[in-house]
């Protein structure tokens, strides 16, 4: 075990190697799928079709969630709310756009920013719900997993951006993706579920033992 200098709590060897792997996975996952190119704006077209196959997919888990065992449950709606923020990271990009094109006043009169509040306000409570619902050790993995897979989607649906045509490439970039899952499921059963720090050993000797000899 290891003491985390900031909570001073002991954190196991499990967790700081997740860690190690989850972010070596990272670094191996861009440098071999190579993203590249994109557009800086959808089409009226590609937002809608986005926005409703993943305003859908996300009330179908809602629905899907709304009864069940506390592990499922956990499950899609953390599901879902990954969904909203990956959507979240695009209306965001597509507010600051307009943000910088338009100002502040053009801004407010175009849809991205009243898209990107109503999908952080779906995100936290589909999060908070997951995170209530059932175990961290199920909803956390998801969340973490399923929102940069699903923001992959939205790049090149919406961005037009693409990845390395080689074939080994993309299965390196594949492998190293299922890697980084592992990881972050691993790390998400072995890091400390709270901040509270752990309790400091007694030094003193236990009651009846003999005090340690002198020199």
């Amino acid at each position: 075990m290891l003491r985390q200098v900031w909570i001073h709590q002991d954190v196991a060897r499990a967790a700081w190697a997740a860690v190690f792997i989850v972010c070596i996975s990272l670094a191996v996952f861009l440098a071999a799928a190579e993203p590249s190119g994109g557009k800086p704006a959808p089409d009226t077209a590609e937002w809608l079709s986005a926005v409703l196959v993943f305003g859908g997919a996300v009330a179908l888990l809602v629905v899907v969630g709304w009864r069940g065992h506390p592990v499922r449950r956990a499950a899609v709606f953390a599901a879902a709310a990954a969904l909203c923020w990956a959507m979240e990271a695009t209306f965001l990009k597509a507010a600051t756009d307009t943000l910088a094109s338009f100002g502040i006043a053009g801004m407010l009169i175009r849809w991205p920013v009243y898209a990107l509040v109503g999908a952080v306000i779906a995100g936290t409570l589909l999060q908070q719900t997951a995170l209530h619902v059932g175990p961290l050790s199920v909803s956390q993995p998801i969340l973490i997993i399923t929102d940069p897979f699903a923001s992959i989607i939205l790049s090149v649906w919406l961005f037009d951006e693409r990845f390395t045509n080689s074939p080994v490439r993309i299965a390196i970039a594949i492998v190293a993706f299922a890697v980084m899952a592992f990881g972050v499921t691993v790390l998400s059963r072995t890091a400390p579920q709270d901040l509270d720090p752990s309790p400091v050993p007694d030094p003193s000797p236990a009651p009846g033992s003999s005090p340690a000899p002198g020199p």
